[in-house]
């Protein structure tokens, strides 16, 4: 088996793995390490949307949820090397977010979004292997970052606009040198070597090894 089928295969099933309906333990757990907070998910939601004209672009994610703050987290496992794929990801964003509101409704109800890509290609130059990109509104005088007035905390329940404005998060699994120093770096390690060690303790991450090990069994197994 060369490297490449290898991938391919490991790549549908953690799609497969994390779009699990039944059990959201998984995914709730990889996004809980990469986001630094408690994600419980409410439900996955049609990661296809519909066009509204015949010259609009479809919006295919591989995975879209919606969490117990009513905010859309969109999930992608990416192989083939796409070199607009920065563009992709803002189109993924974008889409989603502007589906959320429909019309007369008042522009505080859009809903966040968070994108998260785990790429296998150069997506991008830089010697990380995670990235984290969010809108911020920057002094170009003063340095001094804006922050939402009292009324628009108490319309938003929020403090600052980049906690309402969408978030990406860019995994580039190939690059990680598997030096783990942390419980996130335990699933990116999982993603790039399809494995999981016996002393990983990140969260979701026991589940992922049993169906990790039951995918490994032959047929008749």
């Amino acid at each position: 088996m060369t490297e490449d089928k290898k991938l391919v295969r490991f790549d549908w099933f953690v799609k497969f793995m994390l779009r699990d309906k039944s059990n959201f333990e998984i995914l709730e757990g990889f996004l809980s390490e990469l986001l630094k907070e408690d994600i419980h998910i409410i439900e996955i939601l049609d990661a296809e949307s519909n066009k509204n004209s015949k010259t609009d672009k479809f919006n295919r994610v591989d995975i879209l949820v919606r969490d117990d703050k009513d905010e859309r987290i969109i999930v992608e496992i990416q192989n083939n090397k796409e070199y607009d794929y920065l563009q992709r990801i803002l189109f993924g964003a974008a889409k989603t977010l502007t589906e959320n509101i429909d019309e007369g409704q008042p522009y505080s109800t859009i809903k966040k979004v968070v994108s998260v890509s785990v790429v296998y290609f150069e997506a991008g130059q830089g010697i990380d292997y995670i990235y984290h990109g969010q809108t911020v509104f920057t002094g170009i005088h003063k340095k001094d970052v804006l922050a939402l007035s009292e009324e628009q905390q108490g319309l938003y329940g929020k403090a600052l606009p980049q906690d309402l404005y969408p978030e990406y998060y860019l995994i580039k699994a190939a690059d990680f040198d598997e030096n783990i120093k942390d419980t996130l770096d335990e699933w990116v390690y999982f993603f790039k070597k399809g494995e999981i060690k016996e002393s990983f303790t990140a969260k979701g991450i026991v589940k992922a090894k049993k169906k990790l090990n039951v995918a490994k069994l032959t047929p008749a197994q």
